[in-house]
């Protein structure tokens, strides 16, 4: 089994971490700790799912899909920050890019699983 931080999703993930906490830093007040506070924990959350994914291959196909939704509530909530102007248009950009790298990892993580799975089944 690869080390988790070795993987390219990984990498893409912990990038995307790191930018939602810059961006969320400079967020009002209000929103500081409501709105930015989340974003990030579903941040982290993805974070802890790729490790689960790549450590339990057992449940991988659980755990990916587990990506895949957590990318979808961080999109929705990266949308609502720029329609509400907390994020700039450059720095949405930039952050809706990186996951939409990352559930384009993900999704090949789980036709790769679900072909594994089907094969051995």
């Amino acid at each position: 089994m690869a080390k988790y931080k070795h993987l390219p999703i990984y990498k893409l993930t912990y990038d995307l971490l790191n930018a939602i906490t810059k961006e969320t830093r400079h967020f009002p007040k209000d929103f500081k700790y409501s709105l930015g506070t989340k974003i990030r924990d579903e941040a982290i959350e993805l974070v802890v799912f790729i490790y689960k994914a790549n450590a339990n291959r057992e449940n991988r196909v659980d755990n990916v899909r587990m990506i895949l939704e957590r990318l979808q509530v961080i999109e929705l909530l990266l949308r609502l920050s720029r329609d509400m102007q907390l994020l700039s248009i450059s720095a949405f950009a930039s952050l809706v890019v990186l996951t939409e790298d990352i559930s384009r990892q993900a999704s090949g993580w789980l036709r790769s699983s679900d072909n594994r799975k089907a094969e051995s089944e």
